[in-house]
């Protein structure tokens, strides 16, 4: 329960802080993590976290946010982005890896989906904050 409630504060806060303070870049990625988060939910085969078989709609919303933040990398002017297009590949993988194996380990194949998003969420949080500082920085430094 202590991880629930860990991850909704993560969520909520950095992409809150996203919409709040971030540049476009950040708000793309924050959106298609809010929306993915619980279009993933929705999706869920097995209500009660099987993962013994390969979840399609959760592939499918995964790779969805995986071009999303290709995007947002692709137009941004900051490097962080890159950083959450590859965990999100990662996590991507982690699909393919249950399709070509039907064997793997269900734990490890919900691991594999659900790991990155931490990362992920402190990635967007700290790289909103160092754009917001990086900006004011510029700013002070400008002659008047």
């Amino acid at each position: 329960m202590a991880r629930l409630i860990l991850y909704n504060l993560l969520l909520f806060g950095a992409c809150g802080y996203a919409f709040w303070r971030g540049k476009v870049d950040a708000r793309i990625i924050a959106a298609a993590f809010f929306v993915g988060n619980f279009a993933t939910f929705a999706l869920r085969t097995h209500l009660s976290g099987g993962y013994s078989a390969l979840e399609s709609g959760i592939f499918a919303v995964d790779v969805a946010c995986f071009l999303a933040f290709t995007y947002a990398a692709l137009i941004s002017d900051r490097f962080w982005p890159l950083w959450v297009s590859g965990l999100q590949l990662t996590t991507s993988f982690g699909h393919v890896l249950k399709a070509i194996d039907s064997h793997l380990l269900p734990l490890a194949y919900a691991a594999a989906l659900r790991f990155w998003g931490y990362p992920i969420l402190i990635i967007l949080a700290v790289g909103v904050w160092r754009s917001r500082k990086r900006l004011g920085e510029m700013r002070s430094a400008a002659p008047a």
